[in-house]
């Protein structure tokens, strides 16, 4: 599948990240324009923007710092979704959705890999996208927890049925058939369940609380 784009282990070739690059440009400036031809009042401001600018940057940074890394893909890194789950908190749904898009395709572009269109769109597009569900929780109690939990479970989700749908193919022949079905969940939940027990462990400390809640006023106001 497009053979000038990947190469035969999968990754991506020059010109495949030359692709991703301006692709990742064109969708965040195609959200820009959506989002500023709703309403003035649902208009993205220019701070809102710098601050989505700033939690990709800080989620994509803290991606490289991984505390384990899993055999097949995936890893549990130092707070990495929390960047977006902020976002989708902070500005609600649709921002978080779309910063999330936007943040799939530089995660595409750190640790590339293809075996089909809908592969690609379970392990970056849709699981990164997922992270803006968190926003249905803004303005309740706890917002950020629930939202949290909510947002790693969903990002799981679609792991798992890239796992279930693709990648068990590639398991090795003595692989037990029973477990094709539950290994997928095992697998990404391992990890994600980890660095979300660690994120809400983090945010829970009373010092990073009040921090984050100073953080969201001036973002918000």
């Amino acid at each position: 599948m497009f053979p000038f784009l990947v190469n035969a282990e999968g990754g991506l070739t020059t010109a495949g990240y030359a692709v991703c690059i301006w692709v990742g440009i064109l969708l965040f400036v195609t959200a820009v324009i959506f989002a500023g031809k709703n309403s003035r009042k649902s208009r993205m401001s220019t701070k809102q923007l710098v601050f989505c600018a700033m939690a990709m940057a800080l989620a994509f940074v803290t991606s490289y710092i991984k505390i384990v890394k899993m055999p097949w893909g995936g890893s549990v890194t130092l707070c990495s979704m929390l960047f977006i789950v902020l976002i989708a908190n902070w500005y609600g749904v649709k921002a978080g959705i779309l910063v999330g898009f936007a943040y799939s395709i530089l995660q595409f572009i750190q640790e590339p890999f293809v075996l089909s269109f809908f592969q690609v769109c379970c392990d970056y597009i849709l699981a990164f996208g997922a992270l803006g569900i968190a926003g249905f929780f803004a303005g309740q109690s706890h917002s950020l927890v629930k939202g949290y939990i909510a947002a790693v479970l969903a990002r799981g989700a679609f792991h798992a049925l890239g796992g279930y749908l693709y990648w068990m193919d590639y398991m090795p022949e003595n692989f037990p058939q029973s477990l094709k079905s539950i290994y997928p969940i095992a697998y990404n939940y391992s990890f994600l369940l980890v660095e979300g027990l660690i994120t809400l462990a983090i945010i829970s400390i009373p010092a990073v609380a009040n921090a984050l809640t100073q953080v969201k006023k001036t973002a918000v106001s």
